[in-house]
């Protein structure tokens, strides 16, 4: 199934103040890239351009809110807004800011996207969101399930985990990796030649993610990503 490499994140504890609101600015491109489309009048990933602003906003303790607004561009230069995405985050377990401890919860996403850069155009997408935060380590697992609404592979489930370990330098940034898989159906996974696995390096700071990976099977060679938080 291809799908708008538009958010490239391991979701954590994040979670906005009952009230507040957040922006977030998504940048991805994919200097090297599928070329090939997956059905007729797909704009393909290789030298595109995606800028996603999110917006959320804290509706209770452990509820939030938010909205990404895709803008794509794509190897030919054309612009276009892909679509929104709606999604709606639950964190009944976290730490205290500031503090060490485990975090549970689980987010949904349901997306409106033009066809050219996602066949099925509806789909949804539900992610567990399970991990631990220490005094310099982080670890997050996101064992998400994807499904189309509409279209030839609608109502079958995708497995597409992520993965992100990360280690704060003392008195500076943090370095880590993440993985992001696209596995295939639940019911039988795809061959190993038709799926995608993805390994980024990553620099995190309060107000900045930043990494660049390197995809293994299907998945697009090269991807360089970023998350500004204002």
């Amino acid at each position: 199934m291809a799908a708008l490499p538009d958010e490239i994140q391991v979701y954590t504890d994040d979670l906005e103040r009952q009230g507040e609101f957040g922006i977030e600015v998504h940048a991805n491109t994919t200097p090297s890239g599928r070329t090939t489309p997956d059905y007729p009048g797909e704009v393909v990933p290789h030298h595109g351009l995606r800028l996603t602003p999110e917006i959320s906003y804290g509706l209770s303790p452990g509820w939030d809110a938010g909205a990404y607004l895709p803008i794509v561009r794509g190897g030919d230069g054309t612009w276009a807004f892909a679509g929104p995405r709606l999604r709606l985050k639950w964190l009944p377990m976290r730490p205290a800011e500031g503090e060490s401890g485990a975090f549970v919860g689980i987010n949904t996403e349901f997306s409106f996207v033009q066809e050219r850069f996602e066949q099925a155009k509806r789909s949804a997408e539900l992610r567990p969101i399970v991990g631990y935060r220490g005094e310099r380590w982080l670890f997050a697992l996101n064992p998400n399930l994807e499904v189309d609404l509409a279209g030839e592979a609608k109502g079958v489930v995708l497995f597409s985990p992520a993965i992100k370990v990360a280690r704060a330098l003392r008195g500076g940034p943090a370095l880590g990796i993440e993985y992001y898989g696209e596995l295939g159906p639940v019911s039988s996974f795809a061959p190993r030649n038709q799926q995608a696995h993805t390994f980024y390096a990553v620099l995190d700071n309060p107000w900045l993610n930043v990494g660049i990976g390197r995809g293994y099977g299907t998945a697009d060679r090269w991807t360089i990503k970023s998350i500004f938080s204002f």
